[in-house]
C-alpha cells in the first residue's frame, strides 16, 4: 500500500523542517504501509505515554533527551504517569529520580502539558465526537473510542510521540469506520457485579478477540465509570482490541462464563493475601473516591493502602474533603503515578499485593515479580478495615 504525502509532508519527510520532524514523518509512514493506510490525517490531541523510567529505561531517556534538543510538540500532548510523587517521601534510588527527572525536561522541553495521568479523558474537555486524537495509553484509547466517540487507534509510544511532532496520524484501523462496527460478540454466561468482573471479561476478551473491535451487547450499556474504566483497562491490556460496543451483531460469538473467569483468575490471582493494598490503575477519579470513602463508613484500613490519582482529580477531593477521609482512614493518595510498573511497588518490599484491578494485576505478576490478591472494592474494604 502507497502512502500519498501532501507537499508539505512530502518536505517533512525529505528533512526540510529539520531531522526531527523527519524521523517522525518516517515511522508513521512506515506505521501507515503497515497498517494499509492509504494518507495521513491531522489530530487534535496526542497522549503519551513512555513517561515512567520504568517503562522505557536508560535507552529511552537518552532517546528523548535528544529528540527534544530540536523536537517540539505541534498539538495539545498530555502525558502518561511518572514513576513516583515528587511530594511524597519515598526509597527511590537517586539514579531513579535523576533518569525520571530528565525524561519530565525531555516532554517539558518539547511542549507537553504535565498531566502525569493515565486518564486524561477526566482532566481535561474533549473535542467533539467523530473528531481524531492520537493516544498510546491503552485505557484512555478504548474509553476515547468506545465512550467518548473519539477515533485513535491503539498507539506505541513512538507512534504518538511522531503524532505530537507532526499532528497526524495514518488513517487506518479504529480510524475507519468499517472497522469500528464489531464483527464478533463476546456472548456473557455468567453474572457481572463488581469493577473486577467487568475487567475480568475485559482480559479475556483481549486475548480471544483479533478484531479491532468487539461487542458485549447490553451488559455494557448502563454501568458506572468504575466498572467502565476496568473494563476497558482490562480489553487494552490483554490483546490488540482498541474499542467495545454495546450494538447486537449476528456475527460470531464467543462464549464467557465461569470457565473463562476461572481462567483468568488462575492465571492472574497468585496469592491469597497480601501486605498493602493498592488501588488506582487506571488511576482513580473523583467517583471512585467518593464511592470508596462512602463505602469505609468511618473505619480505617487494617494494612498499608496506597491509592493513585491524578493530582487535578486529588485536588478536588481536597476541596469537597474526600480526600481528608481517606487519609483519616489511613490510604496514602499518591499522585502524578499509576499502580502499573510502579517502583513503589517490588518484590524487595512486598510479598503481595492486594487490588481490584486486572491490569494492575497484569504488571504487578509479569513485570514487578510481585504476587497479587485479586478482590473486589467492596470485598477489599469488608476484609481490609477494621
Amino acid at each position: 500500500m502507497i502512502v500519498h504525502l501532501s507537499r508539505a509532508e512530502e518536505e517533512g519527510l525529505d528533512g526540510k523542517f529539520g531531522d526531527s520532524i523527519s524521523i517522525a514523518y518516517k515511522l508513521l509512514l512506515s506505521i501507515g504501509k503497515a497498517t494499509d493506510a492509504e494518507r495521513l490525517i491531522p489530530v487534535d490531541w496526542v497522549h503519551l505515554s513512555g513517561v515512567n523510567y520504568n517503562t522505557i529505561g536508560d535507552a529511552g531517556a537518552n532517546f528523548l533527551t535528544k529528540f527534544s534538543e530540536e523536537a517540539r510538540f505541534s498539538v495539545q500532548t498530555t502525558i502518561n504517569p511518572m514513576g513516583y510523587d515528587a511530594h511524597k517521601q519515598n526509597n527511590l534510588s537517586s539514579k531513579f529520580k535523576i533518569k525520571q527527572g530528565e525524561i519530565i525536561k525531555a516532554y517539558e522541553n518539547m511542549g507537553s502539558v504535565p498531566s502525569f495521568s493515565c486518564t486524561p479523558y477526566e482532566l481535561f474537555q474533549l473535542p467533539e465526537r467523530g473528531h481524531n486524537v492520537s493516544f498510546a495509553e491503552s485505557n484512555a484509547a478504548v474509553m476515547a473510542n468506545s465512550v467518548f466517540g473519539l477515533q485513535t487507534n491503539k498507539e506505541s509510544s513512538l507512534s504518538a510521540l511522531a503524532s505530537a511532532v507532526t499532528g497526524k496520524a495514518p488513517y487506518s484501523d479504529l480510524r475507519m469506520s468499517s472497522i469500528r462496527d464489531p464483527k464478533i460478540k463476546i456472548k456473557i454466561d455468567t453474572d457481572l457485579n463488581s469493577e473486577l468482573d467487568y475487567g475480568i471479561l475485559g482480559y479475556f476478551a483481549g486475548k480471544a478477540v483479533k478484531e479491532s473491535c468487539v461487542s458485549f451487547g447490553p451488559h455494557v450499556s448502563n454501568i458506572d465509570m468504575y466498572k467502565t474504566k476496568s473494563l476497558a483497562a482490562a480489553l487494552g491490556t490483554s490483546g490488540a482490541c482498541g474499542m467495545f460496543s454495546n450494538k447486537e451483531i449476528d456475527w460470531e460469538d464467543i462464549s464467557f462464563g465461569k470457565e473463562e473467569v476461572k481462567s483468568v483468575m488462575d492465571e492472574l490471582n497468585s496469592n491469597e493475601s497480601g501486605d498493602v493494598i493498592a488501588l488506582g490503575s487506571p488511576q482513580l477519579g473523583l467517583y471512585e473516591l467518593e464511592l470508596i470513602s462512602n463505602m469505609m463508613g468511618g473505619k480505617k484500613f487494617s494494612k498499608k493502602c496506597m491509592v493513585f490519582c491524578a493530582r487535578p482529580i486529588y485536588e478536588k477531593a481536597c476541596s469537597s474533603g474526600i480526600a481528608q477521609k481517606l487519609e483519616s482512614a489511613g490510604a496514602n493518595i499518591i499522585c502524578d503515578a499509576c499502580t502499573c510498573l510502579s517502583p513503589l511497588l517490588t518484590h524487595d518490599e512486598y510479598d503481595g499485593v492486594i487490588t481490584n484491578s486486572i491490569k494492575a494485576a497484569h504488571y504487578l505478576n509479569k513485570s514487578n515479580r510481585v504476587s497479587v490478591c485479586l478482590s473486589n472494592i467492596k470485598s477489599i474494604i469488608k476484609e481490609y478495615t477494621k
